[in-house]
């Protein structure tokens, strides 16, 4: 068991990973207890404020006594394994183990519990997503993030506040992700003028990782935010402007070949988040308390 805390604690799962690190940092900005829960053996190069657990959430028999406590007034689910593998078998594998650890949560007594989720649960669609459209995941890993939304509403809604809190597009930190901004500067490592682009018309909703982690955070700790809310900016951007845009930022020696791949065909012409209601969460967030 834990020792308890003297302030109320907040407990982030998948704290090591790319975002978790960011709401990590966030949750302590908010003044509570940040637990930062990890893996064995993947502590390292985290916000020093965290109180680090290190705990295979997953296994069998795992006790959440572990790592919630009288003094959790929030949980935060992050954790997943192979999240940039799109088909990775171990979406649907690890799916009921991430069902019975927010289940175990609820029945531990924990009053909050958000868990992340992905625009990829949307499958295709054109223009903005919101709270309630209708989600055709085509990928193991939207089947799977969305399976675990449908079933955590119907098994926890009724008992606790719980906040489904969907994702976009992420940028920032970008050493640590997979996305094309890493792949940029692995091409600048390795010394490569040019980089093979495709025409980059797609609009996408990108996000700084530190503002989604801000997001994550307050949207998670403010009592009464329930359902599911876009993490987002609600500002459709070119792939080709917001490249170009981390290219000139960062002053990289690269230029991109656009063209060079085609468009996908399954890819929307445009979509992004609903920002509507996080947009107001955050403003009543920023607001002075008496």
């Amino acid at each position: 068991m834990r020792e308890p805390s003297t302030r109320p604690s907040v407990v982030i799962t998948g704290a090591a990973g790319y975002v978790g690190r960011h709401v990590v940092r966030a949750v302590a900005d908010l003044g509570f207890d940040a637990v930062a829960v990890v893996r064995p053996g993947r502590g390292g190069d985290i916000d020093e404020r965290a109180r680090i657990v290190e705990a295979d959430i997953l296994a069998p028999g795992f006790d959440v006594g572990d790592i919630v406590g009288e003094e959790t007034a929030g949980f935060i689910h992050l954790a997943w394994q192979d999240g940039f593998v799109h088909n990775a078998p171990s979406h649907m594998t690890h799916l009921s183990a991430h069902f019975a650890l927010l289940s175990a949560v609820a029945d531990a007594g924990v009053p909050r519990i958000s868990a992340l989720g992905t625009m990829h649960e949307v499958g295709y669609w054109e223009g903005a997503i919101t709270d309630d459209t209708p989600t055709n995941p085509r990928s193991l890993y939207g089947v799977a993030k969305d399976a675990l939304r449908r079933a955590a509403h119907i098994a926890l809604a009724d008992r606790v506040e719980f906040a489904w809190l969907r994702c976009y597009y992420i940028y920032g930190d970008d050493r640590r992700n997979n996305s094309i901004f890493a792949r940029l500067l692995e091409a600048v490592d390795a010394g490569k003028p040019t980089m093979p682009f495709t025409s980059g018309k797609n609009l996408y909703d990108f996000i700084h990782v530190d503002e989604l982690a801000r997001q994550i955070a307050v949207a998670s700790v403010t009592k009464g935010v329930t359902g599911v809310i876009n993490c987002s900016t609600g500002h459709p951007v070119s792939l080709a402007e917001r490249v170009e845009g981390f290219i000139a930022e960062n002053e990289l020696p690269i230029a991109l070949e656009y063209g060079a791949f085609p468009d996908r065909p399954y890819d929307s012409p445009g979509v992004w988040g609903d920002a509507v209601r996080i947009t107001q969460i955050m403003a009543d967030a920023a607001q002075p308390t008496e």
